[in-house]
């Protein structure tokens, strides 16, 4: 994409797009992509342990069974050592890890995970989301990994559709045209959203607070889904915006899923009653498109 305005056959004007408030909330392991990342545990056999590495998707079924998995060595860092910015591929882990998953579904051999082609179709739809993850990233490897996503995943035309789209919402909430380049509208665009590593130092750093674990994310997950919300609020208030809002979570983990419906009906529905919440299950194959519980009421229905 260069850096002028792109201007493609078919793209409607900023004031001819039709815009809605809706906002995104995605986990990314088995949600969006399969990463290759590993968890390094211990297996009970007979009356000693053995090594034994497991993907997320296997750790999200096993992880409360601590009379037969443990952390390597008894020590979730080790255990996680993977998913932290450590080692000789420092902050790029997240990234490089994100390339390799993305290879086969780039090549049209395997599909990405549930809510690949949701979180596609944020991006396309120039959605604000969330990246909310069990991880201990920062959120400038994390965002890597989402550039390198808009730059291998999206299509030249879906790339000038969502800066179309971005421009249309500079528009409606700054009451100006967009002047800077597409590079710069996507740049600002990302900039507005949130990458959290919710077992991260820079996360617990830039929430005053310890949230949580590796073993026990379900409260720091709520932590940066209450920070989204309120970021936001705090973005449409005084822009005389009047739309209906809604903000959409997804998660493989029926743990963490169970743990934010509750979450959403007991705390955030009552401080935030105009915002329509939904949550997408998308632990059980059976279903590619996940589980939807729309929160109303302060009350889950399955839709």
């Amino acid at each position: 994409m260069t850096g002028k305005s792109s201007d493609p056959a078919g793209i409607k004007s900023p004031s001819d797009i039709k815009l809605e408030l809706k906002y995104y909330m995605f986990d990314w392991d088995d949600n969006i992509l399969h990463m290759p990342t590993r968890i390094h545990l211990e297996r009970k056999v007979g009356e000693g342990w053995e090594p034994y590495d497991v993907s997320t998707a296997e750790f999200a079924r096993i992880r409360r069974d601590t009379v037969n998995y443990r952390p390597r060595e008894g020590d979730w860092d080790k255990a996680f050592i993977d998913f932290y910015d450590v080692g000789v591929r420092g902050e790029d882990v997240f990234l490089e890890d994100t390339m390799i998953a993305l290879a086969p579904v780039i090549a049209g051999h395997e599909q990405g995970a549930p809510s690949f082609e949701s979180f596609r179709q944020a991006l396309i739809e120039g959605r604000l989301f969330a990246i909310i993850t069990a991880r201990s990233h920062s959120s400038r490897g994390i965002r890597k990994g989402v550039e390198y996503f808009i730059q291998h995943v999206l299509s030249a035309a879906e790339r000038a559709t969502m800066v179309a789209n971005l421009r249309a919402y500079i528009e409606r909430f700054d009451g100006r045209p967009a002047t800077m380049s597409d590079e710069e509208v996507i740049a600002n665009y990302l900039s507005l959203n949130r990458y959290h590593g919710v077992t991260s130092p820079e996360f617990e750093k830039k929430m005053g607070r310890k949230v949580g674990g590796s073993e026990s994310p379900e409260h720091a997950k709520q932590v940066a889904i209450k920070d989204f919300v309120q970021h936001v609020i705090a973005l449409i208030r005084g822009t005389g915006v009047r739309e209906p809002i809604s903000i959409g979570f997804s998660d493989d983990d029926r743990k963490n899923v169970q743990a934010v419906q509750e979450f959403i009906a007991e705390e955030l529905k009552k401080e935030f009653p105009h915002i329509k919440f939904v949550v997408y299950d998308t632990s059980d194959p059976g279903r590619p498109n996940g589980h939807k519980v729309v929160i109303e009421d302060g009350q889950p229905h399955g839709v």
